[in-house]
């Protein structure tokens, strides 16, 4: 019989590997201009950190939710953590960009399993008279991961060498595993039928429509193997969901998509995805390879993102009691337009202040759209329908991360690559280090400028999609939307 105390130190392991899980997605930002010097990889090889995890963590979300199921949430957490440390060990000690973006990809699948099984064991380990402060605190250790990461990065980086951001991961994991040994209960599901076809098919157009995407970046968007990659991923996706249309066990429910608030809500949740991760991609990069400041002094610099997130956030849930969720998320998707606008007018000699003010009205805007746009999509799913909901939710809001970097860089990388000579043309860290080896003050002051340039121009691609973003809310969304039950919201947010 599973004991009161035991519960909560089963709580305590779960929260700590979702914090690992969100120290993940964040932590990397602060570390890709060490890494471009350290690996010597290109703005190509950068993307791919970032995309290489979160493909992998959207491919695999669905089917782990269903894996899970069938052979026991127990022991997929426990194989699942096991993963999660053992490529943390591989990321810490690669030696190459391959290697990385390897290792990063296995990382993204123990965080699959994670992520959705954690949600849905709590719902065993608590009474309901008990689980709404339980779920508060797994929330809470989750998003506590989004600030953390680039300040604790940033403090790893300038102390220790870069393979310590990926290390602070293995005793929450072996603490995990110990403390899920002892007092997690095993559980299991409803035994559905897996989709085989739709898994393979959703993986590789996924993979093939980034790929193109970036190798469009390093070789030009009129380059025939890039655009054929793109294509190809298009059509893979097409038939994806062709096939789900008609398949006796779908992996995806396109039913849900007959919901407005359902289908606005992830539709609009996924393109503030696009944009958070976009500017988490190149801000680092600006300033430390623009602005010369160490790893810690770049993660500061990201918390107005951060705050103004928060402080959105907060004002989100009261004034969407008061006008209606459609037009919040208008009001915040309109904030990340103007912000992006602001922000394109940045140059390499604008100030710190300037750009706190954009980056500050950006988190305003994401904290007004993302949980308001959540709310929505959730609070439209039943009961019945509340595990295959949450999970394709939480896989639309990691593709559209994943294309937000892979996007977002190749039209910053493209747009730099314009602007510099082929000696500096690998990234801007790369073309600092270049120039300062050179002792060229022309050409440092060019590399510089031309990152500016790129970003100008990823801040106006984000700007125009989050002022299409504006244009669904009003379209798609209804004027009220259903609050979700508790245990719903608490699984989406991780």
């Amino acid at each position: 019989m599973l004991t009161s105390t035991s519960r909560w130190y089963a709580l305590a392991a779960l929260a700590l590997s979702t914090l690992a899980v969100a120290l993940d997605t964040t932590v990397l930002s602060v570390a890709l201009p060490t890494l471009a010097r350290d690996l010597d990889a290109t703005t190509g090889d950068l993307q791919w950190f970032t995309t290489a995890y979160l493909l992998v963590l959207a491919a695999a979300l669905l089917p782990a939710g269903l894996l899970g199921d069938r052979a026991g949430r127990k022991r997929m957490l426990i194989g699942a953590l096991l993963i999660f440390g053992a490529a943390s060990v591989a990321c810490a000690y690669a030696q190459t960009s391959g290697q990385l973006i390897a290792a990063r990809a296995v990382l993204g699948l123990g965080a699959a399993v994670i992520m959705p099984l954690s949600g849905a064991v709590l719902t065993v380990l608590f009474p309901a008279g008990e689980r709404s402060r339980a779920m508060s605190i797994w929330v809470t250790a989750s998003a506590l991961g989004i600030p953390l990461g680039p300040l604790l990065g940033g403090w790893l980086l300038d102390n220790f060498w870069w393979g310590s951001v990926f290390l602070i991961n293995v005793p929450v994991v072996i603490a995990g595993v110990a403390a899920l040994t002892l007092w997690l209960p095993e559980s299991r599901g409803a035994r559905s039928r897996l989709d085989v076809p739709g898994m393979v098919l959703s993986t590789a157009g996924l993979i093939a429509l980034t790929y193109g995407i970036i190798e469009a970046g390093d070789r030009g968007w009129t380059d025939t193997r890039s655009l054929v990659t793109v294509v190809a991923g298009i059509v893979l996706l097409t038939v994806f969901v062709l096939w789900q249309r008609r398949a006796a066990h779908p992996l995806v429910d396109l039913a849900l998509f007959g919901n407005r608030a359902f289908t606005g809500g992830a539709v609009l949740a996924t393109v503030a995805s696009f944009a958070m991760l976009g500017l988490l991609f190149s801000l680092p990069q600006l300033f430390s390879a623009v602005g010369g400041h160490d790893a810690f002094g770049s993660g500061l610099r990201l918390l107005p993102v951060i705050g103004g997130l928060i402080v959105g956030a907060r004002a989100a849930e009261k004034l969407s009691r008061r006008l209606g969720s459609r037009l919040v998320i208008a009001g915040g998707l309109t904030l990340i337009a103007v912000a992006s606008l602001l922000g394109a007018q940045t140059t390499a000699s604008t100030g710190y202040g300037y750009i706190a003010v954009w980056i500050t009205v950006t988190g305003v805007g994401l904290g007004l759209t993302l949980p308001p746009a959540l709310n929505a999509a959730l609070g439209a799913l039943t009961p019945e329908s509340s595990g295959v909901g949450n999970a394709l939710l939480q896989a639309m809001r990691q593709v559209g991360g994943a294309i937000g970097v892979a996007v977002l860089g190749t039209v910053l990388n493209s747009a730099y690559r314009e602007r510099v000579p082929a000696v500096a043309a690998d990234s801007v860290t790369s073309g600092v280090a270049v120039a300062r080896q050179l002792g060229d003050d022309g050409l440092l002051a060019s590399v510089r400028e031309a990152f500016a340039y790129g970003m100008e121009r990823s801040l106006l691609v984000a700007g125009a999609l989050a002022a299409v973003g504006v244009v669904l809310a009003l379209a798609l969304m209804p004027k009220r939307a259903a609050e979700p039950r508790p245990e719903v919201l608490a699984e989406s947010l991780v």
